[in-house]
């Protein structure tokens, strides 16, 4: 999961992306630090192709106003730059899963 340090950064990265994740973390969050890692390592088994992006925060604060999160962790999942799903502090993988899973292989069919 690539750390990302301003808004700027996270715009390009995101707008450049086929797909993206954009992780949002808290300083201090026991959530964020404890699903982070799971996150990661789902998202590259499972939707390979998804550029994993990250930001806390504290480093971006104008973050949470640019993309309305208004609680930690925040998981976005971006296709060619629009926002398809969300999901906050209460995260199933499993239901993230089914959520991107066919919008993925339709994006991503060879």
């Amino acid at each position: 999961m690539r750390e990302l340090k301003s808004l700027e950064e996270i715009s390009k990265a995101i707008e450049s992306s086929d797909a993206a994740l954009l992780y949002v973390s808290a300083p201090n969050c026991n959530v964020c630090d404890a699903l982070r890692p799971k996150v990661d390592s789902f998202f590259a088994k499972e939707f390979p192709k998804i550029e994993r992006l990250s930001a806390n925060i504290a480093d971006v604060p104008e973050l949470s106003g640019a993309f309305q999160i208004f609680s930690a962790p925040a998981i976005l999942i971006f296709f060619e730059g629009k926002e398809f799903a969300r999901e906050g502090r209460n995260v199933s993988l499993a239901m993230l899963k089914d959520r991107i899973a066919k919008i993925y292989n339709l994006f991503f069919e060879n």
